[in-house]
């Protein structure tokens, strides 16, 4: 690479580069806001369960964590294809006519991505719910709140270092993730992580790639120092 911030300028400048780094942060967004919409009622419930059926869910979240990622990704390749069970299912029951196109796309890069975050928002979030006196519920419910008002005003706010957590996690992950993106999305959806593969391994054009890996690890510790920022503990030096 030539010394210089001219590769700097050509990410920044390029329309093609800014709809990779658009397509990067879009689905990012995406998937840490589905995530965190599955996340919470999973937590909350894995907080109210018997102790021995908490125990069991939670093993099979774990387990999901421990699968081989490139294996995860080729079996949502199977489910979502045409000719995939979940669109036999679809037909099978009459509510599509022909089959979804559910790989190659945005949907398929969410729906992957998402079931591979899920444990890691869910986990912060446990920790958080767990920690939520019960008591502080039923007093809301005695003066006179809806379960919606206490779910809004009282277990929300509580929750919420566990949901920033989470989704500072999710979302920094999402931005530089390359397999499932790369199986499940296709070139029209590619994400910054597979643009600094492309440089480096395919054009071999290092001062782009590293430009690129530069701006996303910049990405990344600037969300972590806004997350310090905003919901470090109380008490914390």
């Amino acid at each position: 690479p030539v010394l210089g911030l001219q590769n700097y300028a050509v990410l920044i400048g390029s329309a093609t580069y800014a709809k990779v780094f658009f397509n990067t942060f879009f689905v990012a967004g995406l998937v840490t806001v589905v995530t965190m919409l599955i996340a919470f009622p999973v937590a909350w419930a894995l907080a109210i369960m018997p102790r021995k059926l908490a125990a069991v869910v939670f093993a099979i979240i774990l387990l999901s964590m421990w699968t081989n990622l490139l294996a995860r990704t080729y079996a949502w390749m199977v489910l979502l294809q045409q000719t995939g069970l979940i669109n036999r299912m679809l037909l099978a029951l009459g509510v599509i006519e022909k089959p979804l196109e559910l790989t190659n796309n945005l949907v398929g890069v969410t729906i992957g991505m998402v079931y591979i975050m899920l444990p890691f928002m869910i986990l912060p979030l446990l920790g958080v719910i767990r920690k939520i006196d019960p008591a502080i519920l039923q007093a809301a419910a005695l003066c006179g709140a809806t379960k919606a008002q206490a779910l809004r005003r009282v277990l929300l706010p509580l929750a919420a270092p566990g949901l920033a957590s989470g989704g500072l996690m999710v979302f920094v992950m999402s931005l530089g993730y390359f397999v499932t993106p790369s199986l499940l999305g296709g070139t029209a959806n590619m994400m910054l992580a597979e643009l600094i593969v492309q440089q480096v391994q395919s054009l071999v054009n290092w001062g782009m790639g590293g430009a690129a890996a530069f701006l996303l690890l910049l990405v990344t510790l600037s969300l972590y120092a806004l997350q310090l920022r905003f919901f470090e503990p109380k008490g914390a030096n």
